[in-house]
């Protein structure tokens, strides 16, 4: 349970530095699965070039997960897919 806790953690946390890098707009719960997606991503990169010597924690996973989220929007940017947008009140 509280691997699934720390996925989601992690994941808003790369998600919300990817979309600030790439000036993206979009709800949490994208931002979630952006940065999920991005670990996984970038999880699988840091497995196949260095092999962690815990098996619970890899040094460089922020850093990789950040990184894949950001490829991920570069991707969907090229192919002009758009996330949902967090709508804005106007007030008068």
């Amino acid at each position: 349970m509280f691997h699934l806790i720390w996925y989601i953690l992690i994941g808003l946390v790369a998600g919300f530095i990817a979309k600030n890098v790439m000036h993206e707009h979009m709800t949490i719960f994208w931002t979630i699965v952006l940065g999920i997606i991005g670990s996984i991503l970038g999880g699988a990169v840091t497995h196949m070039l260095w092999r962690p010597t815990n098996s619970r924690y890899h040094p460089a996973g922020l850093i990789f997960s950040t990184l894949g989220a950001i490829l991920i929007l570069y991707i969907c940017y090229k192919l002009k897919i758009h996330f949902p947008e967090v709508s804005t009140p106007v007030f008068r």
